[in-house]
């Protein structure tokens, strides 16, 4: 069969990808081995505008919101406010701060005591507002169901030994030399015009993008139970004391997860041997949670996943130097709902129309590791 694009893994970017193609009238076809475990699926799905213990914005964010309203159907995603917990004196003076420089995202709160019978807190708590949540879980099941239903989703693993692409490109491509699919890629019976990994963590294993500075990043997390804290996984509008529109953070964060459960963490280990659960994480966020909550919860579920981050913290995105029908949409670390949307449309913008992918996330930044041969 032929198609314009071969998308490897179905995660959030395979997937925004997948939605991207065709809005621009391009063919796909997805392979993705289907795993519980991987980033995408263990991922909180939490849009926060404000990072860091300096509280500053995340990257891009006033691009990257517009973006995001249009992008998600609203089926899957919801506003919610962060109740940001201050662990220390110094994230209270810090978040005070930066609300007297620049207010724009935070709120101080009418009340620091609204929350008392749920929480343990000492030193106040700030807001943070313009939050999104999405529902990962449900998301990547309709999309995936849609395709698989439509013939575009092969549920199998991809073995980057059995694809074949055109020679390699000697010296700088003119513009528009690749557009015409001369360096087109085979896999199996598949031929397509571009192939385009999304695949997490496993792009830094195969032979195009593992000279890439990957830095893989582990991320534990439990699912509680907790029927006091009211709301669970429903949605609603964001209110307060609509727990279910309500993120609560201090250091870990508590997120409404599916009907009447909890998504708690996340670690974030950037050396680790194992990349499964382990009890010390368990044991550790047990004990945490038993000091900070004042309602009783009840452990379901311990998830741990190896997440795409990167040396820079910047994504991975565009076309290999030597290998023009080989690209990748990767690397967004722990910022894949709200990244995803707006480098997939970067990307189709390149594959269709030539338009270059800004130059922070190109990964022609990278051309002389990647073209070395």
């Amino acid at each position: 069969m032929q198609t314009d694009i071969l998308i490897i893994g179905q995660g959030i970017c395979g997937t925004f990808l997948s939605r991207e193609l065709e809005r621009a009238g391009l063919s796909f076809m997805v392979i993705d081995e289907e795993r519980p475990a991987t980033a995408s699926r263990a991922a909180a799905g939490l849009i926060n505008p404000v990072t860091g213990r300096r509280m500053v914005k995340t990257w891009m964010i006033d691009e990257l919101l517009p973006v995001v309203r249009e992008s998600y159907e609203p089926d899957f995603i919801r506003p919610v406010s962060v109740v940001d917990f201050f662990p220390t004196p110094q994230m209270r003076l810090a978040f005070l701060k930066r609300y007297e420089e620049d207010p724009q995202y935070l709120r101080l709160p009418a009340d620091e005591h609204h929350w008392d019978a749920f929480f343990h807190y000492e030193l106040g708590y700030g807001c943070i507002e313009s939050c999104y949540l999405v529902d990962m879980q449900r998301l990547l099941g309709a999309a995936r169901k849609r395709m698989v239903e439509r013939g575009l989703l092969r549920a199998e693993r991809f073995v980057v030994e059995e694809l074949v692409v055109g020679k390699p490109v000697a010296g700088e491509l003119a513009a528009g030399e690749w557009v015409d699919g001369r360096y087109g890629g085979r896999y199996r019976d598949i031929e397509a015009r571009w192939v385009v990994f999304c695949d997490g963590i496993e792009s830094s294993q195969n032979a195009y993008f593992s000279r890439l500075p990957f830095a893989p990043n582990k991320g534990e997390l439990l699912i509680i139970e907790a029927p006091d804290l009211a709301g669970g996984g429903n949605w609603g509008s964001v209110e307060d004391g609509a727990l279910a529109s309500v993120v609560f953070k201090k250091g870990m964060s508590i997120i409404p997860w599916k009907e009447g459960l909890y998504w708690v963490g996340s670690s974030y280990e950037w050396s680790f041997e194992d990349p499964g659960p382990t009890k010390a994480f368990r044991e550790r966020t047990e004990a945490f949670l038993k000091y900070w909550l004042r309602v009783p919860f009840r452990t379901v579920e311990h998830l741990a996943s190896v997440r795409p981050a990167t040396l820079e913290r910047r994504p991975f995105v565009g076309l290999h130097p030597l290998y023009p029908a080989v690209g990748i949409l990767n690397g967004m670390g722990t910022k894949g709902c709200s990244l995803a949307p707006y480098f997939a449309r970067q990307l189709v913008g390149l594959l269709a129309s030539g338009v270059p992918v800004r130059a922070d996330a190109d990964i022609g930044r990278f051309r002389k590791v990647l073209g070395s041969g």
